[in-house]
This record gives structure tokens, sequence and C-alpha cells, in this order.
């Protein structure tokens, strides 16, 4: 089993922050740090985060090579309770010898955060090849 620690301190009405090993990562905590990530924000950035990384991982287990992978991540929020309920995401990805349907499978079969969150809300999405 894997353990991982991140730690977080907040200045009343000012700011917050934070830490995973040396880095730290502010967040907004007010309507007026709009140009702060807010903690949803950072929750479907971990998601987008667990895909590209696992394109990485299956790339070397599926035996395809790749130039780059973009995801695009949408999240819909309840207000009451207030929750995400939907996740959406388009992948992109250029690159040969890629059996897009099994490394599909294999994203959503085998990324952390990906079944975290589907667990608590309706995940969809699909992987499109470049020319």
């Amino acid at each position: 089993m894997n353990n991982y620690n991140v730690s977080g301190k907040i200045n009343a009405k000012k700011e917050a922050e934070y830490q995973v090993r040396q880095e730290s990562i502010s967040f907004g905590i007010n309507k007026d740090q709009d140009q702060l990530p807010n903690p949803a924000e950072l929750l479907l950035g971990a998601f987008a985060a667990c895909c590209l990384k696992n394109i990485e991982r299956f790339s070397k287990v599926l035996k395809f090579e790749y130039e780059h992978a973009a995801i695009e991540v949408v999240g819909e929020r309840q207000e009451v309770p207030t929750k995400l309920t939907t996740i959406k995401y388009v992948i992109r990805l250029k690159g040969s010898n890629i059996n897009v349907d099994l490394l599909h499978k294999n994203l959503q079969k085998f990324g952390t955060i990906y079944n975290t969150l589907n667990e608590s809300c309706s995940i969809s999405g699909e992987i499109s090849l470049e020319d």
C-alpha cells in the first residue's frame, strides 16, 4: 500500500497553499482571487495529471509511441449539497501503433484518481488521434 502526504496552510482572508514534496501550490479562497485555481479546479487538475501520467505509463506496457498528448476536462458542480456530479474529458493523442480502445480501458481501470472520483460522480470521455 502506498501513502501520500500533503500539508497546507491558510492566512485568514489572504492566502492559502499546500505543499507536496518540495513544491508549494497556491489556491484561491476568495472570489477576488480568481487568478488562482480553486479546490475543485485542483481536483480536476489531479484527474488530468492522472490520465496523462498513465498515457506515459501505458505507452511502455502497450508498446506504442506518441509525440504528445493533451487533455481537456470539464467538471459540473451541483449546488445543494455542493459536489462535483459529472466529469467529462477529451484526450487528443498524436502517435503511432496506438490501440485507442485498449489504452482507454487501461486509463479507466488503473487510474488512481480516475477510480477514486468514479466512485462519487459520473465520468465520461474519449480519446482521439491527431494526424
